[in-house]
């Protein structure tokens, strides 16, 4: 049978970083999009570690290159995308929107199927139709547990809160719990702890904030 042909996606979320806007609902609905044998090339100011656990945890494996000292390159490649260690250098390089050496960065990255293969003992992408519930009100009534971890993400910019929140979940074992302060009520955030299947309570603050009690699922 003739080999699949590796598909390039590309998503630059600088232009929405440079106008203050949270591109991670952007970056989640470009995944839901992708098939196994597509590689998404993501373009950004910095190298989005916390976004790397989170796709990690979708299957994905991810390389990172940066080519200016505000632009990074992160290529995310399915485990479950076996074509593409051999041919993505040959895709990017006729790409003619992605950087030359980002495809040699790929062509000399030889780790990248040993990458895809260590994803195999991965747990499975998370459903895209998983729902995590609120904590009930009896279980708010309950003896709450202390927070492993607490972050006041007031005054930062996107996505910054979203991501110091989800780098701190990716360090917490299951049950433990992580408060989080922000300006607003974190919209995007919820819906990927729905995602996640995080269970949250939202406390809206006199002042307009809100704190926001997640506990890793």
């Amino acid at each position: 049978m003739p080999e699949t042909e590796v598909n390039i996606v590309e998503l630059d979320v600088r232009p929405h970083l440079s106008k203050k806007l949270e591109p991670f609902q952007l970056i989640m609905d470009t995944v839901k999009e992708l098939r196994h044998e597509d590689v998404l090339v993501l373009h950004a100011p910095f190298k989005p570690t916390p976004l790397l656990g989170i796709l990690k945890m979708k299957g994905y494996s991810s390389t990172s290159e940066r080519l200016e000292s505000n632009h990074w390159v992160t290529t995310f490649v399915h485990k479950k995308n076996k074509t593409a260690a051999g041919h993505i250098s040959a895709a990017v390089q006729s790409n003619t929107s992605t950087n030359q050496s980002l495809a040699s960065s790929l062509i000399e990255d030889s780790g990248l199927e040993d990458a895809v293969s260590s994803c195999e003992g991965q747990p499975p992408a998370i459903a895209e139709t998983s729902k995590s519930e609120v904590l009930s009100d009896e279980a708010t009534t309950q003896e709450l547990k202390e927070p492993t971890i607490a972050l006041d993400n007031r005054g930062l910019e996107p996505p910054q809160p979203m991501m110091r929140t989800l780098a701190a979940l990716e360090r917490c074992k299951p049950g433990e719990v992580v408060l989080i302060h922000n300006d607003r009520v974190p919209v995007f955030l919820i819906e990927e702890l729905n995602q996640l299947g995080c269970l949250y309570t939202v406390e809206d603050q006199a002042d307009g904030t809100a704190k926001v009690r997640i506990e890793k699922g």
